[in-house]
């Protein structure tokens, strides 16, 4: 065992100086790759809990300085040395460990001594801090990881928090233009650096290394072959593609239904409507108010004779005096702290968060929603504050029942997503559709629709937004969603955020889920004293509330998405099937276009629909790039254009610039 090579089953090891290296065939063309300070694995597959029958195809050599994996697609080189070179089928490198380190087997060494795997002790536990370095590619470009607010498409010479935050989404999954896939399987709190001279992935405390690789030809390749290991979404339901109304938040029973009715006397197409926090008569009931929402059936019933379902918001927030509390704590069912009082967020009240990690507890809190909301015929829940929005983001104080917050926290929205799934599936429930404020990998197979939390309402914010939705797909979220107009702020009396609403408007019905909402000013007072009345809300937040030439803008879209919904449909079951995702890059259609790579401000609705939205204010005019290899029309003006070229498009208040593939699909005036 010269080197510390041997075979184990499918793993390839290797075994020295107190490491423990596998490396095994995880899915088509892929390996999963796991390290540990000492001999016995940890057996927790996180994110990776699908794994496909590889029928046998993988093949593992031993030779003297050095061993071999290869899975399809993809082979993995240990060296004498312990570091690892991965190669496509063509024998080009598509990703190699940092080659900085000393060994004692070779005179072929750095006097750097900077360590490929570094292990770093936290003296007194059994757990490391970890920092896994790769070679950079200065010309490589990188996409996925979640949703940061930063406004960068390419995530190259970024670096990025592997921690979850209102408007902060970390899914560690990067698509590389040099034909890989990768995926960090480890939930901890940390971060990733794509530097001009290294790529680097830390985290502060952890027990193992996790990472899984995949090769393929296209970027289409990679995304499914993640999807297959980390899971797909159900098929959508029909009502979800259609328009939803929310605000900040209706007040009462009797102005949420007024505003149903008034979208239906108007003849405006909406699905779904929305009532959102402090409905409650305290955190962590879970239960409406009576004396503002006193007959919940009723309101469905009238709801549904609309064609309108009810979609609730669900905090995982629990009071000290809810009625659930003591019950919660007895039996374990909260975050707890390591030091210090257990409160986790002071507001409207010293609440803490339910315990999504525990199976106990997800039993519990869906066994309050099913009895108070379920039953009463409300078939979606708006799952907010689901980092969770910790009141102070100090992350070594936390301990969950899996264990400490700092190697686990990134996972927590997977498991409240999962809560509700479990609970409606086994109510009978066939397609499962729940809004989320945050995710991490595997979300999806869950019913996750993410949206993007508490955006500012500006142009800035819708940009930033733009781009955080193409990376949100491409880690593997195919439903996601804004606040149309972005939530904070915005005067509904302001013409400048009347055209940044319209512009946002525009891009949302091009979106997976098309969704108003947003605080708005000015603000309502509250109208009570306790439960449901205490907060405030915001100013009226429907389509006809912005003027007319707002509303007449608005409502053309509106109908614009409903004579979509057939094309929209056929996109949710490629997602379903596939895991492709809605909105997506022009490269992910056009990978043998090399500028389509370069274009950050363009998306692809399906392969059909090339959308270019109106993201800086007074802006009447934009260039769009159309990929080389279709023939695009333009849905305002019936032109078309061979692709390969860029065109200086019209773009007045009331058209977003939007071309359709020639013999696709889509067919639509604008």
């Amino acid at each position: 065992m010269e080197y510390g090579f041997m075979q184990q089953g499918d793993c390839l090891i290797r075994q020295i100086y107190g490491e423990k290296l596998c490396i095994q065939p995880w899915g088509e063309n892929s390996l999963r790759v796991r390290s540990i300070k000492g001999d016995k694995f940890i057996e927790q597959d996180w994110a990776l809990d699908s794994v496909l029958d590889d029928n046998g195809e993988y093949a593992i050599s031993i030779g003297e300085k050095e061993a071999t994996i290869q899975n399809g697609k993809i082979r993995a080189v240990i060296r004498f040395d312990g570091l690892i070179t991965f190669y496509n089928q063509k024998g080009r490198v598509l990703l190699q460990e940092y080659i900085r380190n000393r060994n004692d087997f070779s005179r072929y060494c750095s006097p750097l001594n900077i360590s490929a795997r570094e292990w770093r002790p936290r003296l007194g536990g059994d757990e490391y801090s970890l920092t896994v370095r790769f070679e950079s590619d200065p010309n490589e470009r990188l996409f996925g990881m979640g949703q940061y607010q930063h406004g960068f498409l390419n995530q190259k010479y970024c670096r990025l928090m592997l921690e979850q935050r209102n408007t902060q989404v970390s899914i560690p999954f990067v698509l590389s233009s040099l034909g890989y896939g990768f995926f960090w399987n480890n939930p901890a709190i940390g971060w990733a650096s794509f530097d001009k001279n290294v790529t680097e992935w830390h985290v502060i405390s952890t027990k193992q290394m996790d990472y899984w690789i995949t090769a393929g030809d296209t970027p289409a390749e990679i995304e499914e072959q993640f999807a297959d290991v980390v899971g797909k979404p159900p098929m959508m339901p029909d009502f979800a593609m259609g328009f939803w109304q929310s605000k900040l938040r209706y007040q009462t029973q009797d102005e949420l239904l007024n505003v149903a009715r008034e979208y239906k006397r108007r003849g405006l197409p909406i699905s779904v409507i929305v009532v959102d926090f402090f409905h409650w008569t305290n955190h962590g009931d879970w239960k409406f108010d009576p004396e503002y929402w006193p007959d919940p059936e009723g309101m469905i019933r009238e709801l549904r004779s609309m064609g309108i379902e009810l979609m609730v918001s669900i905090w995982p927030t629990v009071a000290k005096n809810s009625e659930n509390y003591d019950e919660m704590l007895k039996n374990d069912y909260l975050v707890k702290n390591d030091m210090g009082i257990t409160t986790h967020m002071e507001f409207m009240g010293n609440t803490v968060f339910f315990d999504a990690t525990n199976p106990g507890a997800r039993e519990f809190i869906w066994s309050k929603v099913k009895q108070n909301y379920y039953d009463k015929g409300i078939r979606v829940f708006w799952l907010d504050e689901a980092e969770p929005e910790y009141g102070v983001y100090d992350f070594p104080l936390y301990r969950y029942y899996i264990g400490p917050v700092l190697q686990n926290s990134n996972i927590y929205p997977r498991y409240y997503a999962k809560a509700f799934y479990d609970g409606m599936t086994t109510a009978g429930q066939d397609k499962v559709i729940n809004l989320v404020r945050c995710a991490w990998a595997g979300s999806q197979k869950y019913g996750a629709l993410v949206w993007s939390g508490d955006v500012d309402s500006s142009f800035r914010g819708l940009r930033e937004q733009f781009t955080a939705g193409l990376n949100m797909g491409l880690a593997g979220i195919s439903w996601w969603t804004t606040d149309i107009g972005g939530f904070l702020r915005g005067d509904i009396n302001d013409p400048h955020f009347h055209e940044c609403l319209i512009r946002w408007f525009q891009y949302g019905a091009f979106c997976p889920a098309f969704r108003m909402h947003g605080e708005r000013l000015p603000y309502k007072k509250p109208i009570g004293t306790s439960g449901g009345g205490l907060f405030f809300s915001g100013a009226d937040n429907e389509v006809w509330s912005f003027g007319e030439e707002t509303y007449e803008i608005l409502k053309k879209y509106m109908f614009l998405r409903e004579e979509l919904r057939p094309y929209i449909k056929s996109l949710m079951k490629e997602a379903h099937e596939k895991g492709t995702p809605v909105i997506r890059p022009l490269f992910y259609d056009y990978p043998e276009d090399q500028h389509s790579w370069e274009v950050e401000d363009q998306q692809l609705f399906g392969p059909d629909v090339l959308v270019a939205p109106v993201m800086y204010e007074n802006m009447r005019v934009r260039s769009v790039y159309l990929p080389k290899g279709s023939h695009w029309k333009d849905a305002h003006t019936g032109r078309v254009y061979e692709g390969g070229c860029t065109v200086e498009c019209d773009a007045p208040l009331d058209v977003i610039p939007v071309f359709l593939r020639e013999g696709g699909q889509a067919s639509f005036t604008i």
